[in-house]
């Protein structure tokens, strides 16, 4: 069975899902201004696993570094799960580039090259944002790329975070504006 919790953090509604044991979603519902699927789950507002996953969003939300993962059961290929695997290694506070990523996981599959492009597809697929946390990735350079929460959001993300965002660059169009 597949259970619930809205959370409303400094950026707006959050759903945590979950599988009744380990967090499997975290989606807006408000962020920039969309609306993203609010349909009913039951409640799990009592699982252990939503009040550790609510319990580091209140760490993280007060700006200190939580020092735990709430467990975590996000769906998705084996690809996508080494590229998650791989976010959860970058540390509080730091950037990593997509290219880097890619080059870390052709290392881990034993190539020469990956594309960025599809360590991209990965990184936008994640369905535990935050936690997992693909916003601490960006493009070469300092450019700022996708971000399903939007990009203010994951700026501000960054900021909570102590990076100095001065310095990144943000597209003058972009569908995650």
């Amino acid at each position: 069975m597949i259970y619930g919790t809205d959370y409303i953090s400094p950026l707006g509604a959050i759903r945590l899902v979950s599988n009744g044991e380990a967090l499997t979603g975290l989606h807006t519902l408000f962020w920039n201004g969309r609306q993203a699927d609010d349909a009913p789950l039951p409640d799990g507002s009592a699982l252990p696993c939503l009040k550790d996953a609510i319990r580091w969003l209140d760490i993280y939300f007060a700006g200190k570094k939580p020092n735990f993962t709430p467990p975590l059961a996000p769906e998705g290929s084996a690809f996508r799960q080494e590229v998650w695997q791989i976010l959860l290694t970058i540390p509080y506070g730091k950037l990593m580039t997509y290219g880097e990523i890619a080059a870390l996981m052709a290392c881990k599959c034993g190539k020469k090259k990956m594309s960025a492009q599809a360590v991209g597809g990965a990184v936008g697929a994640n369905p535990i944002g935050i936690i997992i946390p693909c916003h601490r990735v960006i493009g070469a350079n300092g450019n700022l790329t996708g971000y399903a929460g939007g990009l203010v959001s994951k700026v501000n993300l960054l900021k909570l975070e102590g990076i100095d965002t001065d310095k990144l660059i943000m597209p003058k169009k972009s569908r995650f504006l």
